[in-house]
C-alpha cells in the first residue's frame, strides 16, 4: 500500500475514491485547475523566504530515492531549513513544504498553504507528515500551517513576514496521529479487495468535488443532469434524503412535501411543465426603472500576492466593464473598458466609469451586490471620485430580482437565476451565444486571461485575447438587455 499525503486525503475523504486512483482510474474526471497549482506554487516558492538560506529537493529529475537520500544528507550537513524535505515510512512518502532544524536538532513541520485560512484538511495533511517523521524516530517538536492573510495591505514593497501568518497546530496534529494507524488499516482492508461499495452522500464534495462523480453518480447510479439535486436552496441533508428513497425526479416528489414559497414555484413549474410568471411582482420590480438604463457588467481578477499598494490578497481587482445604454425611445448605445495589461487597472477604470455613467441614472447589474462592492472598494481607494463613485453605487438595481424571487421561473432555468440559465430560458436564439465565443466563454476564463496578458510575447496572440475579453463582457450586457425586454414584454 503506497500512499503519499495527497492519497492519504483523498481515502479520509472517501476510500472508494482512494481504490478507484489506485485500480480503476480511468474513470476519473480530470480536475486540476492549472491556475491554482500554479498560484500554489508562487506562494510555496515565497514563502521559502519566510525560512532563509535554505536547501531545496528537486522534484523534476530525481527518483523519490535520490529525494530521500538528498534530504538525509542535508540533515548530515546541518541544513537549518529544506523545502521539499523527502522521507518515508511503512511505504508512505512524504514532502514537506520546508522542514526546519531548530538547534538541538529538534524538527518542526511547516505545511505551505495558499488559502487564507487554516482548514480542517489540511490537519489531516499535517498529521500524515507528522506521523511519518514520528515513526522514522525524529523528535518533531512543531508543526505550523503557514497560510495567507487576507487582512494584509500591500504597502509600497511586499512584507511577506505580514502576507503569511505563521499557526502553530502541533496540538491538534497530536490528536489525529493518534488514530492514523487503524486509519492506515482501513484503508488496507479496502484496498486488498474489489471496488468498494460506498454510496454517494455530501461527503462527495467534502473538502473537494471528487473527480470520481461522473462516475459514481451517472454510471453507477444513474443520477439525471436535472433531478432533486437541482432543487433552489434545498438542504444538501434533504436531497440526499429523497434519493435515499429512491425520488430523483422532482415530479415524483409527493404533494405533502413542505417547501418554501420560492422552492414550490421550481416543482410546481416541474411538474406541469409550465412558466410561471407573477405579473404584479415584475411590475414592481419594473417600476423602479428609469430612463436612460445603464447595464454594466464588471470582470475582476485576484491575486493571491499583491502586486500593487493597496490590494489585499484574493481581493476582486476590477480591470474591465461593459455599459449597454438603454433609451427609452428603444436605441441602445454601446461603451466599453479593457485596463492596459501588467498595470494596476482600478485607478483609469474608477475614471473611466465615472465619465461613462452620469451621476443618478439608473444603474442595472446582474447579481448587483458584486458590482456594488467592486465600486465601493474604488470609492474608498481614491477619495477624489468618492462622491461620483458613490452616485452610481447608491443607483444600482438589480436584475435578478425577479428570478431570485420566481416572479419569473420557467423549467429550463433548472432550479438556477444565473443568468447562464436565465438567458437561453428567456431568448432561446441566444442559447449557444457564450459557447460560440472563442477563448473566453466564462468569468473564470476572463479571470485567467487577463493576468496572462503581460506575459504573451506574441502580438497577435495578444490583441486576438484581448477582442475575446471585450466580447465576453459586452455579451453580458447585451444579455441583460435582452432579459429586461423579455420582463417587459411578460407584462404587457
Amino acid at each position: 500500500m503506497n500512499l503519499s499525503k495527497s492519497l492519504y486525503t483523498r481515502g479520509l475523504q472517501c476510500p472508494k475514491s482512494l481504490w478507484l486512483k489506485k485500480n480503476n482510474k480511468e474513470v476519473l474526471t480530470d480536475l486540476e485547475d492549472t491556475t491554482v497549482f500554479e498560484v500554489g506554487n508562487k506562494v510555496g516558492v515565497l514563502a521559502c523566504k519566510l525560512f532563509p538560506s535554505g536547501k531545496e529537493i528537486p522534484y523534476n529529475g530525481t527518483t523519490f530515492e535520490e529525494k530521500i537520500n538528498l534530504t538525509k544528507k542535508y540533515l548530515k550537513e546541518g541544513v537549518k531549513n529544506i523545502y521539499e524535505a523527502t522521507f518515508s515510512f511503512e511505504n508512505i512518502i512524504i514532502m514537506i513544504d520546508v522542514l526546519h532544524v531548530n538547534d538541538d536538532g529538534s524538527l518542526e513541520i511547516n505545511e505551505v498553504k495558499s488559502s487564507t485560512e487554516v482548514k480542517e484538511i489540511y490537519l489531516h495533511d499535517a498529521s500524515i507528515q507528522y506521523y511519518v517523521l514520528n515513526g522514522l524516530g525524529f523528535n518533531v517538536q512543531k508543526t505550523n500551517i503557514v497560510h495567507i492573510n487576507n487582512n494584509y495591505v500591500r504597502e509600497e514593497e511586499l512584507e511577506i513576514e505580514k502576507l503569511f501568518s505563521i499557526i502553530n497546530v502541533t496540538v491538534e496534529i497530536k490528536k489525529l496521529e493518534e488514530n492514523i494507524s487503524s486509519i492506515l488499516q482501513n484503508f488496507k482492508t479496502f484496498l486488498d479487495k474489489g471496488e468498494p461499495d460506498i454510496d454517494i452522500g455530501e461527503h462527495c464534495s467534502k473538502p473537494y468535488d471528487c473527480d470520481a462523480m461522473e462516475y459514481c453518480w451517472k454510471t453507477l447510479r444513474n443520477i439525471p443532469e436535472y433531478s432533486v439535486f437541482n432543487i433552489s436552496r434545498l438542504s444538501k441533508k434533504r436531497k440526499f434524503g429523497f434519493y435515499q428513497r429512491g425520488i430523483l425526479d422532482i415530479k415524483d416528489i409527493p404533494d405533502s412535501e413542505k417547501f418554501s414559497a420560492s422552492q414550490m414555484i421550481q416543482i410546481q413549474s416541474d411538474k406541469t411543465n409550465s412558466s410561471i410568471i407573477n405579473k404584479r411582482g415584475i411590475k414592481e420590480f419594473l417600476n423602479t426603472l428609469t430612463y436612460p438604463i445603464y447595464h454594466l457588467d464588471f470582470e475582476t481578477f485576484q491575486q493571491a500576492i499583491p502586486e500593487w499598494k493597496g490590494v489585499k490578497p484574493y481581493m476582486q481587482i476590477p480591470f474591465q466593464y461593459s455599459l449597454h445604454i438603454e433609451h427609452e425611445d428603444g436605441i441602445v448605445d454601446h461603451k466599453e473598458f479593457l485596463a492596459k495589461e501588467g498595470l494596476d487597472p482600478r485607478h483609469e477604470l474608477a475614471k473611466k466609469l465615472i465619465k461613462d455613467i452620469p451621476s443618478y441614472v439608473t444603474v442595472l447589474a446582474y447579481n448587483m451586490g458584486f458590482e456594488k462592492s467592486v465600486i465601493r472598494k474604488l470609492a474608498e481607494t481614491y477619495p477624489d471620485l468618492n462622491v461620483k463613485l458613490m452616485a452610481i453605487h447608491d443607483n444600482i438595481k438589480d436584475l435578478m430580482t425577479s428570478f431570485a424571487n420566481k416572479d419569473y421561473y420557467t423549467p429550463t432555468m433548472k432550479g438556477s437565476y444565473s443568468i447562464k440559465y436565465v438567458l437561453p430560458a428567456l431568448v432561446p436564439e441566444m442559447e449557444n451565444a457564450y459557447k460560440e465565443l472563442e477563448y473566453v466563454q466564462n468569468g473564470g476564463d476572463a479571470m485567467q486571461v487577463f493576468p496572462s496578458l503581460s506575459e504573451i510575447k506574441d502580438e497577435e496572440e495578444r490583441k486576438n485575447l484581448r477582442k475575446a475579453l471585450l466580447e465576453y463582457c459586452k455579451l453580458d450586457t447585451l444579455a441583460m438587455v435582452k432579459v429586461l425586454e423579455k420582463l417587459k414584454e411578460s407584462v404587457r
